[in-house]
């Protein structure tokens, strides 16, 4: 009878040890889905920021290939280079 009473003291502690367990990985759980969803708000901001400076970077290009002192410039280097 003695070792009956020990295995309901072992079940009922491993039960309140695997409820205690799965708790806390839910919980690890939730978290790293708010961290997820915050890397993907930050990816998208990045993304919206690389965008706007791909913008900015094609428009100085495009000023910069108009302007006649950068093709005094650079202009014949290119063009002789390209010859060779």
């Amino acid at each position: 009878m003695n070792t009956l009473i020990q295995a309901d003291i072992f079940f009922f502690i491993t039960s309140i040890a695997v409820a205690i367990l799965t708790i806390l990985l839910v919980i690890a759980f939730i978290y790293f889905i708010q961290i997820l969803i915050n890397f993907r708000a930050i990816s998208d901001i990045l993304r919206g920021g690389t965008e706007n400076a791909k913008e900015s970077i094609e428009a100085l290009s495009a000023s910069l290939a108009k302007n006649p002192f950068i093709k005094m410039i650079f202009g014949r280097k290119i063009k002789n280079k390209k010859k060779k």
